[in-house]
């Protein structure tokens, strides 16, 4: 009897949550789809996620993947974020700084607003760093309470990290307001996170976990992107005073991860020389996104 009561009172907890949930995400998208700009950040997060889970397809069908080709991958993925970081956040944020009058809006005073920015957007994901537990392909567990954690969910917590900035990145980028700047940056991090998903799920598969799980964990790491996206784009989107500071904030948190974690991770294993070459194409191309959309 105490059995069957049990079973009642979590099917109502559980019928509860899925309409509270359900309601949450109605009033999300109202909210989203009222504003344009956000509405955009979202889709533009959405199409990075959809590159990201189109990325570990492969391992389906592939049980490793070469290091020199993997290190490549990585170096690419840096060349992409660099080159967006320079000329679809840095430069717009210089821009946004001298038309908004921030201090003056004199070049020193529009510089000093951006590094500012990219220096606390720096500091926030080492603080993120060093207090979320999770697992870094390189340097192992990280986090006072990495330990009691499973690994999975340390892998997880590692992915966010790595991939908020992108999403904020798209979420700031749309709110500055020139959609096909908006547009070039969300493709390149698109493009970029393709072969990002493939290392990612090649990575957890080589980690012990089975195949469909690794694609399934690469594939639901894309998911922080749409959110920080939405994010970015609610918060920087409501003043021309926010927009330097978000812009130069999503540059030096994607900087952060860059260094921090990808061009380690492209050269330990001895391929410098490819790693360096995937990032030099990676810029390029970026560059040339910026250049023909923007």
């Amino acid at each position: 009897m105490l059995r069957a009561d049990l079973s009642a009172r979590q099917r109502v907890g559980l019928a509860i949550i899925s309409a509270g949930a359900l309601a949450l995400m109605f009033r999300f998208f109202r909210f989203v789809h009222a504003d344009p700009v956000v509405w955009s950040a979202l889709l533009g997060g959405s199409v990075a996620a959809l590159a990201t889970a189109l990325g570990t397809l492969p391992v389906l069908f592939s049980q490793k993947l070469p290091d020199r080709l993997q290190d490549t991958l990585f170096g690419f993925g840096a060349g992409v974020m660099l080159a967006a970081c320079a000329f679809s956040l840095i430069i717009p944020g210089l821009e946004a700084a001298r038309s908004a009058q921030v201090f003056g809006g004199g070049s020193w005073a529009a510089g000093g607003v951006v590094g500012a920015a990219i220096l606390l957007g720096a500091a926030a994901l080492m603080l993120l760093d060093r207090v979320l537990p999770h697992e870094h392909f390189i340097k192992g567990l990280e986090g006072q309470a990495a330990r009691r954690l499973r690994r999975t969910w340390l892998f997880v917590f590692a992915i966010a990290l790595h991939n908020l900035p992108e999403g904020l990145a798209i979420g700031v980028g749309y709110a500055a307001g020139n959609g096909l700047r908006a547009d070039a940056l969300a493709t390149g991090i698109a493009i970029q996170d393709v072969p990002e998903g493939l290392v990612v799920a090649v990575a957890l598969l080589a980690a012990g976990y089975r195949r469909g799980f690794a694609v399934m964990i690469g594939m639901a790491s894309g998911l922080v992107e749409p959110l920080g996206a939405v994010a970015g784009a609610a918060v920087i989107g409501h003043s021309a005073m926010l927009l330097p500071w978000g812009l130069g904030f999503a540059a030096g948190a994607m900087l952060f991860v860059i260094s921090h974690e990808i061009i380690p991770e492209s050269h330990r294993k001895g391929h410098e020389s490819f790693a360096t070459s995937g990032l030099m194409l990676g810029f390029v191309l970026m560059m040339l996104l910026d250049t023909a959309l923007g």
